[in-house]
């Protein structure tokens, strides 16, 4: 019971988020520079009112946002100014791209990070820890989007003029198009990881229960997986929620780096268009996802450690 009027409340505050977010989009969508009508040709006002009329931006601001909240609650994101398209279609099929790009990119940067700390922490002090931790700065020292440069330039021109082939630098079709912007959409993740995982370890290591399992004569590979790792991976697994999130939809720069046609690109070219429909979408699109996302790594909290209590009210450790 308590664990499930902990996940009510946490339900509850999510959707309080969610609400914020969508006013607070919807406010300063409005104070957005520029016409979302007016491009290269112009328009007369007549055509002007009557685009106006046709999306409602005729009406109060009250009255558009309650309109739009309403259409919300009813699973319906509008529809967009520039594409005229509704945006729960433009999300539909380009999200699938970006989620594959983020998914594949967290898998990566999880699964090596974690491995890279674990190794750093045990071989503290040495080659391996040095090389670990020089990566991970390295790593969080460079953006993705010159990450991604330098990626292309390497595996695809250099590659090309050293052994007669490259990786693809455009795209998103085969397996070979999909490696270059996993490996620079992941790279900084993954060292923040094995960064944060090395921390922890050797705390962990260093607690008197593993030295108590070390006397009982458990060999390192035994005291790592059965004792120190699940304590050590907490610290990860509190911020491989936001970090999931942040993948499956902060892929904008990849995207258009490496010409995916994910909805990163969508999203930039909406803000610039000022498509407003497709901004407050897209941005409450986004916004769940992190909502979501915190929401099960604070559950999963629960069930990795044992010594967290979850109460009605509040949770302690």
């Amino acid at each position: 019971m308590a664990l499930l009027s902990y996940i009510l409340k946490r339900v509850g505050y999510a959707a309080l988020t969610v609400f914020f977010l969508m006013v607070l989009t919807f406010l300063m969508m409005q104070l957005l520079p520029g016409n979302p009508f007016l491009g290269d040709k112009a328009i007369s006002q007549v055509t002007m009112d009557a685009l106006y009329a046709k999306y409602g931006l005729d009406k109060p601001l009250w009255e558009q946002f309650l309109i739009y909240m309403n259409n919300f609650l009813h699973g319906d994101l509008g529809l967009s100014i520039k594409y005229n398209r509704p945006v729960n279609s433009i999300i539909a099929s380009s999200f699938p791209y970006s989620a594959e790009l983020g998914i594949r990119a967290l898998i990566f940067a999880a699964c090596f990070g974690v491995g890279l700390g674990i190794i750093a922490a045990i071989k503290r002090n040495t080659a391996w820890d040095s090389a670990a931790m020089t990566l991970a700065v390295i790593g969080v020292s460079i953006p993705s989007f010159i990450m991604g440069a330098l990626l292309q330039y390497l595996f695809a021109v250099r590659f090309k003029a050293w052994f007669g082939f490259g990786l693809p630098t455009m795209g998103w079709k085969d397996e070979a198009t999909k490696v270059l912007p996993t490996l620079a959409l992941c790279f900084g993740t993954m060292a923040t990881v094995a960064r944060l995982t090395r921390t922890s370890m050797l705390d962990v290591l260093g607690q008197d229960y593993i030295k108590t399992a070390r006397a009982k004569g458990l060999t390192d590979s035994a005291i790592v997986g059965r004792h120190a790792l699940r304590n050590a991976i907490l610290p990860v697994v509190t911020i491989l929620g936001p970090t999931a999130a942040t993948l499956l939809t902060g892929t904008f720069v990849v995207e258009s780096i490496f010409n995916i046609p994910g909805l990163g690109q969508f999203f930039v070219k909406s803000i610039r268009e000022n498509d407003y429909t497709m901004i407050a979408g897209t941005t409450v699109f986004y916004g769940i996802f992190l909502v979501v996302a915190t929401l099960v790594v604070d559950i999963l909290y629960g069930f990795i450690d044992p010594r967290i209590k979850l109460t009605g009210s509040r949770r302690e450790s």
